[in-house]
Parts: C-alpha cells; sequence; structure tokens
C-alpha cells in the first residue's frame, strides 16, 4: 500500500515536472516570436547560407568531441583506457534525451557508460556533476569578459546578468567550501549532517548519505597536476568552440550584410544565450530563443526577424542534430543500450 501510495506521488511529481518544464518552454517561445511574422521567419531560413550552415555542423560536434576527450581526462584516474566511442556516445545519447526530458539526460548518460565501461553509475554521476560545476565556472567566466571587454552596454540592456554571475559566484564559492569539507573531513562531516538529518527523516539521510558518496567518487576521480591543466585548457576550448559557432551561426544567415559582424559579437551572444541552457526547458527551447534574440536585438540593432530567425535556426539544426545522433548511437550500440532500461522511476 505504502509503495503504491510512493510511486503515485513520484509520478504526479514526473508529471508536474514535465508539465511545467514544457509550460516555461512555450512562455519563452511566446516572449520570443509573439511580435514577429514567423512566416518571415522560415523565408530568412530557408535563404540561409549553406556553406556556413556546413561549417556551423562542423563546429557543433567539434565542441562536443573535444567535450567527451575532457570527460576522459576527468576520468582517467578511475579507468584509463575507457573507450573514446563510448565517451561520445554516452554523451550524444544524453543530450538527446535532454532535448525531451530536461536534465533526464545527465542521469542517461552516467547509466549508459557505467553499465558499458563496468564503472558504478554513482561515481560516473559525480563525474557528471563535476563537469557541469565546471561548465557554469567557465560560463560566469565568459559571461564577465563579455562585460569586461564588450563596448557595448550589456549591463544596461541585460540589468540582471551581472547580478546573476554574483549570485552564481556565492553558490559556487559555498559549493566548494562545501564540497571541501566533504573530501577533508568526508568521513566526520558527512556523518555529522546525516545525523542532524536522522532527526528529521530517515529517508532524507540516506539519501544525503548517497549524494556524499557519488560527489566524493566523482570530485576524486580528477587527479594530478598535469590532469588539471588538461581539463582547464580543454574547458576554454569548450568555450572558444562554442563562440565561434555562435559567430558561424551570423554568417550562416547571411547578417554581415546588414552590419559587420564580429568574433566578438559571437562571444557575447554565445555567453548570455548559454544562461538558456541552465533553465529546465526541453533543449533549451525558447529559453535560447528569449536570450539570443533579445541580445542581437538590445546590443547590436539586427532586427526582431532577422534576430528570432538566427535564434530559430541555430537552435533547430543543434536539435535535430542531438536527437538524429542519439538515434544512430542508440541502434549501433542497440545491445549495450538496453542499460536505459534501469533508468527507473526511482532513480530519476
Amino acid at each position: 500500500m505504502t509503495s503504491d501510495k510512493s510511486g503515485k506521488i513520484l509520478s504526479f511529481r514526473s508529471i508536474l515536472n514535465y508539465f511545467l518544464s514544457f509550460l516555461l518552454a512555450a512562455v519563452f517561445l511566446y516572449i520570443a516570436f509573439n511580435d514577429v511574422n514567423f512566416s518571415d521567419v522560415l523565408e530568412i531560413t530557408a535563404n540561409a547560407n549553406l556553406f556556413w550552415m556546413m561549417i556551423f555542423i562542423l563546429l557543433f560536434y567539434l565542441g562536443h568531441i573535444i567535450r567527451a576527450y575532457r570527460w576522459k581526462i576527468i576520468l582517467h584516474s578511475v579507468k584509463p583506457d575507457t573507450k573514446y566511442a563510448h565517451l561520445f556516445g554516452s554523451l550524444m545519447i544524453g543530450y538527446g534525451v535532454n532535448c525531451v526530458t530536461p536534465k533526464l539526460g545527465e542521469l542517461t548518460r552516467a547509466v549508459l557508460f557505467g553499465r558499458w565501461e563496468g564503472l558504478s553509475r554513482s561515481s560516473m554521476f559525480g563525474t557528471v556533476i563535476l563537469e557541469r560545476i565546471i561548465d557554469i565556472i567557465a560560463l560566469a567566466v565568459s559571461v564577465l569578459v563579455a562585460i569586461i571587454f564588450s563596448t557595448e552596454n550589456i549591463r544596461d540592456s541585460f540589468p540582471w546578468l551581472l547580478t546573476t554571475v554574483y549570485i552564481s559566484g556565492a553558490l559556487i564559492i559555498v559549493f566548494i567550501l562545501l564540497l571541501y569539507l566533504i573530501l577533508k573531513f568526508e568521513e566526520r562531516f558527512s556523518r555529522w549532517i546525516i545525523k542532524i538529518l536522522n532527526r528529521f527523516s530517515h529517508s532524507l539521510a540516506d539519501k544525503v548519505a548517497y549524494i556524499f558518496s557519488m560527489l566524493t567518487q566523482g570530485f576524486f576521480s580528477l587527479k594530478g597536476r598535469k590532469n588539471y591543466y588538461i581539463t582547464f585548457m580543454l574547458s576554454a576550448l569548450i568555450i572558444i568552440v562554442y563562440a565561434l559557432t555562435s559567430y558561424v551561426g551570423l554568417l550562416m544567415l547571411n547578417m554581415q550584410h546588414i552590419q559587420p559582424v564580429t568574433l566578438k559579437m559571437g562571444w557575447v551572444l554565445m555567453s548570455i544565450s548559454s544562461i538558456g541552457v541552465i533553465i529546465p526547458t526541453p533543449g533549451s527551447t525558447g529559453s535560447y530563443h528569449t536570450l539570443a534574440k533579445s541580445t542581437l536585438v538590445l546590443l547590436y540593432g539586427f532586427g526582431e526577424t532577422v534576430s528570432a530567425a538566427y535564434a530559430f535556426l541555430t537552435h533547430i539544426i543543434s536539435y535535430i542534430l542531438f536527437i538524429l545522433t542519439a538515434v544512430i548511437i542508440y541502434f549501433l550500440f542497440y545491445k549495450k543500450n538496453l542499460a536505459v532500461k534501469e533508468i527507473s522511476k526511482s532513480q530519476v
């Protein structure tokens, strides 16, 4: 009876989470496209430059090839001979899942790779969390660089941006401090926290104990000064490739004929629009569109329609590539992908 009740509560929460996620995406899409004629947007995208579109696609894959290699470096102390095909395959399947069910892709990625390589999924999920923290730090730095070196008045156009960076920085510092306590005084600190939580809820204490264990395994995977340096350089390279991708997106829509476009413009556009990835919508749908369009209109004076076309085309290409690549890899590793079935509602 209790199990049935817990299952119903979990099912209701899942449905509610999906509903809120899709509702949020719909709201952002409305904000992005309510003041433009969508048929004009489609006409602009239909005339996109095919050469620059191919370059955009190549840069898209290059960014994720580097990202998979960075994951290999992080995992070097755990298993130095991990197969790159498994790293890239599970990464792309995870992104494909994120396009449909926000953030579930991270769990899918950890479970798949753990099964393929014979590693514990808790430690793999710990490394995924580590990667996400590195990404957030890199994003915060890229936004600061954009604010400091851009001649456009970003603070006036996006007054919330600097505040967001400060809050993110404070949260990162708190998290790093918490992580330091977990790693430095692992047994005593976790036992102290769990003892306090046990007074309120045994199940919550068990979950927190599991999270501590997962984080410890994940963060201990990155060892060695050389691996720290390589991870840092690869993270910087990923950001540069993403900025190049945003810049090429402008060329893809021939926006250089409207006004000069620069790599710095691509950097600023990437930095601000990437914040949309943090918002829990399916595949950043809506949140990315709103931020990318707003950046082009408010900072650089591009028209509403061409800016909406940029957001639409760059997102739909990435979205299709994520799902298409995930499906292809899934069938290439069909037998191994039976591990997906292990992702039950209780694990989520």
